[in-house]
Parts: C-alpha cells; sequence; structure tokens
C-alpha cells in the first residue's frame, strides 16, 4: 500500500546531511580537491582531473535522462536545459585541449561509480532520481560555492573552465530546486521505496567521496 509520501523531500535532507557536511574536506593540514579549491590553493591541472572524472558521470546521467523521458514517475525528473555534457565540452577544452576526449580516463573509483549508475538509472525510476539528486541539486547549491572559487583562482570569470557549474537555461535556481523538492514529496513511492531511495542516495556521496579521496593522493596542493 502507498503511503503518504509528503515531506519526502525534507526527510532526504535530513538522512543526508551528514554525507552532504562531509564531502569534500579532509582534515585541516591536509584539504582534499574540493577543500584546496575553496582555500584557494588548488594547482589548475588537479581542478582538470576533478572535472574529467566528473564528466563519465555526468555521462550516464545525460543518458538515463533520456531512457526515462516520458516515463510516468522518473520521466517527472528529466527537465531540458539540466544536461552537463555542452558545458563539459566547453570547460575540457579549455582545461586540457581540444583533443581532450582522447586524453581522459576513469579512475578506478569513477569506474565504480559508473557501474552504479549503469546499474540502477536505467531499470529503477528511484535509483535514477537517487543520483540526479545526488549530483544535481549538489552543483546548484555547493557547487556555486565552488564555481565563484574557480573564477577566483584561475580567473575564468564565468565562461568556459566554470560552465559546469552555470544552470542558465533553468532560470532562478532557488525556484527550480523548490520544484523539484515538490516533485520529490509527489512521488508514488510507498515507505519501502521512499527508504531504499534514501540508501541509494547515501551510497552515491559515498562513491563521489571515494573518486575525490583518489583525486587526493596525486594532488599537487599548491597553486
Amino acid at each position: 500500500m502507498t503511503v503518504d509520501t509528503q515531506g519526502f523531500a525534507a526527510r532526504l535532507r535530513q538522512a543526508t546531511w551528514a554525507k552532504h557536511q562531509g564531502v569534500g574536506t579532509d582534515e585541516p593540514a591536509e584539504p582534499g580537491v574540493l577543500g584546496a579549491l575553496l582555500a584557494g590553493d588548488l594547482d589548475l591541472s588537479d581542478y582538470a582531473a576533478w572535472h574529467a572524472q566528473q564528466y563519465f558521470v555526468y555521462e550516464v546521467l545525460d543518458a538515463a535522462a533520456a531512457h526515462w523521458e516520458g516515463h510516468p514517475v522518473a520521466g517527472r525528473f528529466v527537465f531540458p536545459g539540466l544536461s552537463r555534457l555542452p558545458a563539459f565540452e566547453a570547460d575540457l577544452a579549455l582545461l586540457i585541449g581540444p583533443g581532450w576526449r582522447g586524453e581522459i580516463t576513469p579512475l578506478l573509483a569513477t569506474e565504480s561509480y559508473v557501474d552504479r549508475l549503469r546499474a540502477v538509472c536505467f531499470d529503477w525510476p528511484g535509483g535514477f532520481v537517487a543520483h540526479q539528486y545526488t549530483r544535481y541539486l549538489g552543483d546548484m547549491s555547493g557547487g556555486q560555492a565552488f564555481r565563484a572559487a574557480a573564477n577566483d583562482a584561475f580567473g575564468f570569470a564565468d565562461g568556459p573552465g566554470v560552465e559546469f557549474y552555470r544552470f542558465d537555461a533553468l532560470g532562478d535556481l532557488a525556484e527550480w530546486k523548490a520544484e523539484y523538492r515538490r516533485r520529490l514529496d509527489a512521488a508514488p513511492w510507498d515507505e519501502a521505496e521512499a527508504a531504499r531511495v534514501i540508501a541509494e542516495v547515501l551510497g552515491a556521496y559515498d562513491f563521489n567521496g571515494d573518486v575525490l579521496a583518489a583525486l587526493a593522493t596525486t594532488m599537487r596542493r599548491s597553486v
């Protein structure tokens, strides 16, 4: 029996708050990629490496969105203008060069992340939404601080280099996120399915953290 899922967005946020707070920061004396970026102490090559690893994740998410277009549940989370692939093309062409596609390879941690995406995002609507929520709402929230920090550190001036963090086609991001949360609340998931989605979101944070940890082992750690 389906139960009232009103408030699921708030439940999801509460359940993932600790994970959200921990992503991107290690010990203060030795910050990870995102901590170093916020501190203005990240080498451009490490920023490019982080961008490249994210590309492999969003490539699968874009394909999953196309797969679910028109579906009565997952299709409500497919939005025109959300795709990050055109932004990656602009950013990586600047950061790595026009032949960037032939110069990037996924880390083992990224391969594990992508394998999970392929396993759950094409035959489980809740799995697709879980991973989309983790990535995109994060990009629209904390990701905007990374955008500002990258502009300050590398002089991108809100152009190529930080196109990934720009969502101009969606309009006001606060309004867009509010609508997204309304759709989460309206999703026809019973208690067991809601718990499964929350668990998948928590797992997505772990996969992302593993990629960041792998990148941190090769960081130059200074601009």
